[in-house]
């Protein structure tokens, strides 16, 4: 529903936990408790265990989880449909994140549906437009080339490669902090916030990394306001909405949102890529036999190796497949289940360069789209064409086994390699 940003109020839909809390309107035959984001089942290989969510469960199904109640989608039609609803399936409320009720704001502009999203999100468009990203592609490339430089240097001397310290979270945590004008040398500091928040599962854990998080950023937004430079925050803190500045509640629900979003998702995504390449030569090598292919590459291992989750808030009563969903019911579109959906997607585990295209939902759909998608798409795609120009061969090093944290961000712990 349409929100004033200015003067954020905390949602007053309730948030159910436990067996003990499920509504009376929730069928007992479709009631389960699956352990999504931090079971056993599903950290052994979250992948395999979402792709099986199809056989095992039924299309639209209520889990009950120490994080909260709510409606999963698994199936690709589902998602589209409530993606591109947000009449129904609204944003307000609907991420995870812990705030201070008497400090409230909107992640901004994921939690503003229409028609106020749209006013949001032009103020950073040309950053992360098609085009926008197209002139980061010189800088990604050389942070891509210095950090390959000091791997194989490394390595020369007699050091280890781990793939997640040493490429895939310096090279779009870097770029992402060059676009927002924010520090190098914090980028550890960030990345730590963000693990807490993201991949904790104990909201006062998540608790304490909010408030580092609205501290830091705060005092950030602060000197930007005093000192305006060419950078994302900066953007943000001097724009204006409907002719006029936007209020310090707006400013920074829209900078923590971008900062969040910003330090653990293509992170994961080039560390589940490599993981699979360490693995599989003879894709590696496919890769580097077809360059004029890139972009439909990228495509297919973005399909494959989806990283993250979509949640919604009923805004009105609701019938899907039968399904009877009543306002204030949470729901989660898990986005890599649709993306392994049989029916669009044949033999969906396996990675096939040549599929028919078809809508991938890595990044969602509809008007809350990712707005990093496109610098998303064009970071895997300089990774993979300039780490595989110098470094075609490796392997996972011999005894490793890949472990996942728990977390609303689905990446491997560490990828060792050699070579």
């Amino acid at each position: 529903m349409p929100i004033d940003a200015a003067n954020p109020v905390p949602p007053t839909f309730p948030r159910h936990v436990g067996m003990d809390q499920v509504p009376d309107h929730v069928p007992a035959d479709l009631i389960r408790q699956v352990g999504l984001t931090f079971g056993p089942e599903f950290l052994a290989s979250p992948h395999d265990f979402m792709a099986a969510l199809h056989d095992k469960q039924p299309p639209i199904y209520y889990d009950v989880s120490p994080m909260g109640n709510m409606w999963h989608f698994t199936r690709h039609e589902d998602a589209l449909f409530g993606l591109r609803h947000p009449e129904i399936f609204s944003n307000e409320g609907a991420t995870p994140f812990p705030r201070d009720p008497s400090d409230y704001f909107y992640f901004i502009p994921i939690e503003i549906d229409p028609p106020h999203h749209r006013k949001y999100r032009n103020i950073v468009d040309p950053v992360f437009s098609p085009q926008g990203v197209l002139k980061l592609e010189g800088l990604i490339r050389k942070r891509a080339n210095d950090l390959i430089d000091e791997i194989e240097a490394k390595v020369a001397a007699g050091g280890s490669c781990e793939f997640t310290e040493d490429f895939g979270r310096p090279l779009p945590v870097a770029v992402f902090l060059d676009i927002m004008g924010l520090p190098q040398d914090m980028r550890d500091t960030f990345v730590s916030w963000a693990m807490e928040l993201l991949h904790s599962n104990d909201r006062a854990i998540m608790g304490g990394a909010m408030q580092k998080i609205t501290a830091y950023l705060k005092e950030a937004i602060a000197e930007k306001q005093a000192n305006p430079d060419d950078g994302v925050v900066s953007r943000i803190a001097h724009a204006q909405v409907d002719g006029a500045l936007m209020s310090e509640k707006e400013i920074f629900g829209f900078v923590c949102f971008l900062f969040i979003a910003g330090l653990d998702t293509v992170f994961a995504t080039l560390n589940n890529i490599w993981a699979w390449l360490a693995e599989n030569p003879e894709k590696r090598q496919e890769i580097i036999d077809r360059p004029q292919d890139i972009d439909k590459i990228v495509e297919e291992l973005l399909r494959r190796w989806s990283v993250t989750f979509s949640g919604r808030v009923l805004d009105k009563d609701h019938e899907m497949r039968g399904v009877q969903l009543k306002k204030g019911d949470r729901v989660t579109f898990i986005l890599p289940a649709c993306n392994f959906d049989p029916e669009v997607f044949p033999d969906p585990l396996t990675v096939d360069f040549d599929r028919p295209r078809k809508t991938i939902l890595a990044f969602t759909v509809g008007v809350h789209s990712c707005m990093g998608g496109h610098l998303a798409r064009l970071e895997v795609k300089i990774a993979l064409q300039e780490w595989l120009k110098r470094i075609p061969n490796f392997e996972l090093k011999p005894g490793t086994r890949i472990e996942y944290r728990p977390g609303g961000v689905i990446g491997p712990e560490e990828v060792p390699l050699v070579w």
